[in-house]
């Protein structure tokens, strides 16, 4: 199938607004799952809806299905989306996205176990969640789990790679 431009949003960068990645790990039947979830504080071009509407963009322009089924990276080798974990850093590439950030050791002990993270990408914003300011874990685990959270999100397996090999 190919696409056209009708098919396709326009995305402009400036309406994303400022987009946070953050890491940590949680309780799993089978041991620890480290988690990846991006987010915009909703501070683009157009403001919050505006924001939500270019990361839906983003993601329905890479493939990935918003609020549809897992993505299993592991089985899709040319996934748009790639993470990197390396010296402490955890980097997550797709086109027009790349975003850093220091994940805490257990986070880095799941992610070297398992191979993967669960990376929940929200076209939620979430304003009170800005870089650099201190997140209680309740209000992670409020925003994280809620369903209008996870309904509004593309969710995929995202296998770990490092400059190691």
């Amino acid at each position: 199938m190919t696409s056209t431009s009708s098919e396709t949003r326009p995305f402009r960068a400036a309406d994303l607004g400022t987009l946070v990645v953050m890491a940590w790990s949680g309780e799993a039947p089978d041991g620890d799952m480290p988690y990846l979830l991006a987010y915009s504080l909703g501070d683009g071009a157009e403001g919050p809806e505006g924001s939500t509407a270019a990361v839906e963009a983003l993601l329905e322009n890479n493939g990935l299905p918003v609020g549809g089924d897992l993505v299993d990276g592991n089985g899709r080798p040319s996934l748009p989306v790639s993470l990197l974990v390396e010296s402490g850093s955890a980097v997550v590439t797709m086109p027009g996205f790349n975003a850093q950030c220091a994940p805490p050791p257990e986070w880095l002990a799941a992610v070297g176990e398992r191979g993967f993270a669960y990376f929940v990408f929200t076209t939620r914003p979430w304003p009170e969640a800005e870089p650099g300011k201190p997140i209680e874990p309740e209000a992670l685990a409020a925003f994280a789990g809620a369903e209008e959270t996870l309904n509004a999100a593309a969710h995929i397996v995202l296998p770990a790679r490092s400059l190691r090999g």
